[in-house]
């Protein structure tokens, strides 16, 4: 009992700590104008508080980053090669390992990410947007290059098709609603992305909802300046900043962007609760519950293969004919993820078959491979085998 009521003493002072750290340098009646407004009105009313802010050219962000984003031992701060509590894959220092061009590798030099595609919005360099600090920061420039102007999603393992090396994904989304390519940030900036595309919406709201038309943008826009963005990419992001609160960076961020530079604030950062006041009140619930509720998938699992050479992944195949119908896969060859065949990187252990027709008996096998694309190398012989009846 005695252990019990000093751990709880501890984290109630540590609590007592973080919150006395974790406070913004917010101007005297900085938001006095959005007092006692929520919805679209509370929207407008910060719309009107932010804008107007000094623009930079963006050129200029290579020595604001300097400031903005800098890690407390002096190197940049990049998002996506970042890796909170470790050892980060590989370092940036700013000046010396800025782009010149794009390698066609990670860690190779840093560049100016738009965190909102600038082929969202027309890419017109000589625009506000451009340059706005906000939504621009410093990352891997083959990570930015990959990651293109793909929306930001939650992408299931087994639709990965790509990782970088702090482990940020790009692959199919699994959140309801959109089934396009997106790209998922690791889980401890999911908060500060929500909170830059909310600044978005607000700071641009007198123009983003012609911005819909561009290259990319119709994934998440919606065409309107409230709510702006699609329900699916609202519910995300509303998920993303509850699950991902405000850090210390941001603060820090946010008041050398409001005091050295741009003169104006992001009031998600200041102030949390707006998200859900503007936009917490536009997740209904649904008039009805599904129908032909039944099991139509199959999920397999298995233990990882052990030995001196353990794979990178397995290939599982499926037929509805038998075992016998299921052919081995070629070295070299790669087989593509369809409704038959699925790709498993190691240490997953689980692959699941959707759609299947019940009472019909699937069957299945697991191939180990080492290797990738013309490199990759199946074991065939031996290869393990279930069968299974949809229900």
């Amino acid at each position: 009992m005695r252990k019990v009521g000093l751990m709880r003493l501890f984290f109630v002072v540590f609590a007592g700590m973080a919150a006395s750290v974790l406070q913004a340098q917010i101007p005297a009646g900085y938001y006095d104008g959005a007092s006692g407004k929520t919805g679209a009105a509370l929207k407008t009313a910060l719309a009107h508080i932010i804008k107007g802010h000094t623009k930079y050219t963006y050129d200029f962000l290579w020595t604001s980053f300097q400031y903005t984003d800098a890690k407390a031992n002096g190197t940049v701060w990049d998002i996506y090669s970042d890796n909170p509590g470790g050892t980060p894959p590989y370092v940036f220092y700013f000046i010396t390992s800025q782009c010149s061009t794009t390698p066609g590798y990670e860690g190779g030099c840093y560049n100016r990410e738009h965190s909102f595609p600038k082929s969202w919005f027309g890419a017109v360099e000589s625009d506000t947007m451009y340059s706005d600090m906000f939504h621009l920061y410093p990352t891997d420039s083959y990570v930015n290059s990959r990651r293109n102007n793909y929306p930001y999603g939650e992408v299931n393992i087994e639709d990965t098709t790509w990782t970088s090396e702090n482990g940020s994904r790009l692959g199919t989304c699994s959140v309801a609603g959109y089934e396009g390519t997106v790209f998922e940030p690791i889980d401890e900036y999911k908060g500060d992305l929500a909170r830059t595309y909310f600044y978005m919406a607000t700071r641009y709201e007198s123009r983003i909802a012609s911005w819909q038309s561009y290259t990319g943008a119709d994934a998440v826009l919606d065409g309107t300046s409230y709510p702006c963005y699609d329900s699916w990419f609202i519910n995300m992001l509303l998920a993303w900043h509850e699950a991902d609160p405000v850090s210390q960076k941001e603060l820090d961020r946010n008041d050398s962007i409001y005091y050295k530079y741009q003169g104006n604030r992001n009031p998600f950062i200041d102030h949390p609760e707006y998200a859900q006041s503007i936009w917490g009140s536009l997740k209904p619930e649904p008039t009805n519950n599904a129908t032909g509720f039944s099991t139509h998938n199959i999920v397999l699992q298995w233990e990882d293969a052990t030995g001196d050479v353990v794979p990178d992944g397995y290939l599982i195949r499926m037929s509805s004919i038998s075992f016998d119908a299921i052919t081995s896969p070629t070295d070299g060859t790669p087989v593509s993820n369809d409704s038959s065949n699925k790709n498993i990187l190691f240490g997953v252990k689980k692959c699941t078959f959707a759609d299947l027709t019940p009472g019909t008996t699937y069957y299945f096998k697991i191939f180990s491979y080492k290797g990738s694309g013309t490199s990759i190398d199946y074991k065939t012989d031996n290869a393990p085998q279930v069968s299974q009846q949809a229900n």
